[in-house]
């Protein structure tokens, strides 16, 4: 059995389809009640909180892998559970940011620390920014055609979630993904502009771009994320080191195809921005 901890979110719920699509059992653990409609047909679904190992244990027991997300500040207890519990492999959504900045993204890099000093086999997906990230425009796209954002000519390859439950997929249920970090991006860096652009083309109507100040988007940022987390994303947004630019080959040496472009991520979810 296979556990998938936020079980409801951009990359668990694929996770979640994909595994039982394949045969597994599947126990999707979220925080929020769902109705059985939501999951695919023999998927157990338990209330769990990663903030609170302990409300976890129900749905480890009898479990033989995890899909852990970096949430909560006990990756070790949640660890320790898994292990008592007979789980033998682990597979970690951390962030790039943890190798490239963990002066700043912190939090995930002691996930990582945790992981790889458990006894579990371990493997960790390090993905840079979301394509889904633009949903964050959809309200102004849906009312006033527009969207806002800083460094409007500063590309990075952005990565389509879809993407990463597939190697998440791939990473819980085959061989020879033990002791691995790998880096998670789309095929090629897509700049603000032509993000707003591609929506554009997808919805059949031109959608203008607006670049905001470093000093607007930071205090819009800082409406629901903690200081440190905005001047560090900010940089990376505004001045990407090599390592952040750069096309990782790990998703196509796991999939056997490219990675999804942001234009097949705006056109599958174009119902958002209509």
């Amino acid at each position: 059995m296979i556990v998938v901890t936020g079980a409801t979110g951009n990359v668990g719920r694929d996770v979640v389809r994909i595994l039982a699509e394949a045969g597994e059992q599947v126990t999707a653990v979220s925080r929020q009640s769902v109705q059985p409609s939501e999951l695919p047909p023999g998927v157990r679904h338990v209330r769990g909180d990663l903030a609170e190992p302990v409300s976890l244990r129900p749905a480890l027991e009898g479990a033989d892998a995890l899909f852990l997300l970096v949430a909560g500040d006990d990756p070790q207890g949640i660890l320790d559970l898994a292990t008592a519990a007979g789980v033998r492999r682990v597979v970690l959504l951390s962030s790039q940011g943890a190798r490239t900045r963990p002066d700043v993204y912190r939090h995930p890099a002691a996930f990582e620390d945790a992981v790889r000093g458990s006894v579990l086999a371990w493997t960790i997906l390090r993905p840079g920014g979301f394509a889904s990230n633009a949903f964050a425009w959809a309200e102004q796209i849906r009312s006033q055609r527009t969207a806002a954002a800083p460094f409007g000519d500063v590309g990075l390859p952005a990565i389509d979630p879809a993407d990463i439950a597939e190697v998440a997929a791939a990473t819980l249920t085959k061989d020879g993904h033990t002791g691995r970090a790998y880096e998670l991006t789309g095929p090629q860096p897509v700049t603000p502009r032509e993000r707003a652009a591609a929506i554009g083309a997808a919805l059949g109507t031109p959608v203008r771009f607006v670049e905001q100040t470093r000093e607007e988007a930071r205090a819009q940022m800082l409406r629901f994320m903690p200081e440190p987390v905005v001047d560090g994303t900010l940089a990376i947004l505004g001045e990407p080191s090599d390592d952040e630019r750069k096309v990782s080959p790990d998703v196509e040496r796991i999939l056997g195809r490219a990675p999804r472009t942001f234009a097949d991520w705006a056109a599958r979810n174009i119902a958002a921005f209509r």
